[in-house]
């Protein structure tokens, strides 16, 4: 018999800092690099009208000791009626006994960590002087990203779209920014790019971007959906969280490579070989940066593991007996 902590998205929201959060990311993928991990694939299952799937993600991750899994339904409906389009939860396990230890919240890690691996990847590849922040998704990852990039550099101007006008707008009376009426407005002269979307068809264009401007692509995390256009991608160094997932699951690099655009040998590396010094990453100022990020279980774990101890070290959450 063990007790089981339940932990809520506000606990969770309490716990896990962003720029802790990055710093937690950054140890996770650099430690992935080194072998320290074992993360299969995720698996997913439609809903049969396909308006939404439920996904399953485990993961063992050596530093922090975790092992765990998170289970997460992805409505991408959801976008902009008050829902999360991400809803679930991680669970982690003793790694001595494999007793259930947590049950936290998934809406909420995943919000945080998904911007605070941009973050990381912001940090190892924008240029230093990178300020001129351009957001496309007005939702829970444009609110989260804005506050990432905010973490990892000094912000001189900072502007927001979205396919509704209404939210951009609000989005920016919120956060104190500028909203834009089209996503070239937003993108044009923007040394740091975030595309926050659930699009299925490209919003950003390859001919908007400035030269040494990188971009962190986190909406489409499926194999028929993009948010770059395929100049974008091809005018890019692009650098993966993960490449077995890239090469699996990245509309945003496989459809270009189905288009002939290029082959898989475009793909520099993973973030996690920057991070280790094994991979150049940015190589001159005018080269054009991509992170293109599917988001993997090793972020889950580490972040579970974090806001487990900060639970039991200031009494958070919800104890139930099993």
């Amino acid at each position: 018999m063990s007790d089981l902590r339940v932990i809520s998205y506000g606990d969770v929201v309490r716990l896990l800092p962003m720029p802790d959060c990055i710093d937690l990311v950054e140890r996770a993928l650099a430690t992935t690099a080194r072998g320290g991990a074992v993360i299969p694939l995720r698996m997913a299952v439609w809903q049969p009208d396909r308006t939404g799937m439920i996904g399953l993600m485990p993961g063992v991750l050596d530093e922090p000791k975790s092992l765990g899994l998170k289970v997460v339904s992805i409505f991408p409906g959801n976008h902009g009626t008050g829902r999360d389009s991400h809803q679930g939860v991680v669970m982690l396990f003793d790694t001595r006994h494999g007793e259930p230890l947590c049950v936290i919240d998934a809406a909420s890690i995943t919000a945080i960590r998904t911007a605070a691996a941009s973050g990381v990847a912001t940090r190892a590849l924008a240029r230093p002087d990178a300020g001129d922040l351009a957001i496309l998704g007005a939702g829970v990852q444009g609110a989260s990203h804005l506050a990432a990039m905010r973490a990892v550099r000094t912000l001189r101007r900072v502007r927001i779209w979205s396919r509704n006008t209404e939210h951009a707008r609000a989005f920016a009376a919120q956060h104190g920014v500028e909203a834009t009426p089209t996503a070239r407005a937003a993108v044009e002269g923007a040394d740091l790019i975030c595309t926050c979307t659930a699009a299925r068809e490209p919003i950003l264009e390859g001919a908007w971007l400035a030269p040494g401007a990188h971009i962190n692509a986190v909406g489409a995390c499926f194999a028929i959906a993009r948010e770059l256009d395929t100049a974008a991608v091809a005018r890019a160094r692009l650098i993966v969280d993960r490449l077995e997932s890239a090469l699996n699951e990245a509309g945003d690099f496989l459809i270009p490579k189905r288009e002939g655009a290029f082959g898989d040998d475009h793909i520099a590396g993973e973030l996690g070989d920057v991070l280790l010094g094994k991979l150049p990453g940015r190589r001159a100022p005018d080269e054009i940066t991509l992170f293109k990020s599917l988001g993997i279980a090793v972020e889950d774990l580490a972040a579970a593991h974090h806001i487990y101890e900060r639970a039991l070290a200031t009494n958070a959450g919800m104890v139930v007996p099993l």
